[in-house]
């Protein structure tokens, strides 16, 4: 089979991801992960639990180092988040994608997802869980976006900090949403590692 060939039958393939939802896409991973490693190396400098990150996978080498790094990263991560958000809602990608969620769907996918029997025919279509997961993590995307610049500027966005408890709350609310992001990624690392055809359409789109 000639690259000619291939070629064409690539591009006789529907597309599933479109060129602004693959860029939004590698540059919030970049943006995440910039802010995970270096977020653990602010944590470490006043842990709120028993516990602090090992040096290995935190970025930054000191508390301003890495808020130099969490800065920098944050700024990329709500305009490249902004960006997404408008283009899904504009576009009808959310409304088409996400919605609606009903319980018996949710309840469906796991059964089946339990029983190993989750069919990954049509990327296209995402199934309940999905649909809950992403829903999800915008929110805690958002989350942790505004919990951060109540954290950033808690005098100036005092009325934002009071909305998450003050600011000792806030750092909480923060970590949590933070978590909720490693968790979702961890899931989705692993679901592409499963199914790696999913990891092609979000490189070529089809």
């Amino acid at each position: 089979m000639t690259a000619t060939t291939i070629g064409a039958q690539d591009r006789s393939r529907p597309v599933i991801h479109p060129v602004w939802v693959r860029i939004t896409h590698w540059i919030n991973a970049v943006a995440v992960l910039i802010m995970i490693m270096s977020g653990w190396q602010i944590y470490n400098a006043s842990p709120l639990f028993a516990f602090s990150f090992s040096p290995s996978i935190t970025l930054g080498g000191w508390l301003a180092g890495a808020l130099l790094w969490h800065f920098a990263a944050m700024w990329l991560f709500v305009v490249n988040g902004l960006i997404y958000v408008a283009l899904g809602i504009v576009t009808g990608r959310f409304r088409r994608k996400l919605l609606p969620i009903s319980s018996y769907d949710l309840f469906a996918t796991v059964r089946d997802a339990s029983r190993f029997r989750l069919s990954h025919d049509d990327l296209s279509v995402y199934n309940a869980v999905q649909k809950l997961l992403y829903l999800g993590v915008i929110v805690a995307g958002f989350v942790v976006a505004l919990s951060g610049l109540a954290l950033w500027k808690p005098v100036q966005l005092q009325t934002l900090t009071a909305i998450f408890g003050g600011y000792d709350a806030t750092r909480y609310v923060h970590f949590f949403a933070m978590a909720t992001i490693v968790g979702f990624l961890v899931i989705h690392v692993v679901l592409a590692l499963v199914v790696p055809k999913s990891l092609r359409a979000m490189i070529t789109g089809r």
